[in-house]
C-alpha cells in the first residue's frame, strides 16, 4: 500500500522532472557532448534509475516499519 501511494508520487515527479527538463534542454544544449538535448534513451534512462532509487528509498524503511511488532512499539510509548 505504501509503495503505491509512493509510485504516485514518483510519477508525478516524473512527468515534472521530464517537462522542465525539455523545457530548459535548449539552454543546456551548450554543456552537453555528442548528445542532443532531447535524446529518448538519455531521458528514459534517467527516468527508470530515479524511478528505481526512489522506490528502493520507499521500500527499505516500509520493509523494516513491516517487520516490527505493533504491541512492541505501542508498549514502548
Amino acid at each position: 500500500m505504501f509503495l503505491l501511494q509512493a509510485l504516485g508520487w514518483i510519477v508525478i515527479g516524473v512527468a515534472i522532472g521530464t517537462g522542465a527538463g525539455l523545457a530548459i534542454a535548449p539552454v543546456m544544449s551548450t554543456l552537453l557532448f555528442e548528445v542532443s538535448p532531447t535524446d529518448p534513451a538519455t531521458f528514459a534512462a534517467c527516468t527508470g534509475l530515479l524511478t528505481a532509487v526512489a522506490l528502493l528509498a520507499c521500500y527499505l524503511p516500509a520493509h523494516k516499519a513491516a517487520g516490527v511488532d505493533p504491541i512492541e512499539v505501542l508498549r514502548h510509548e
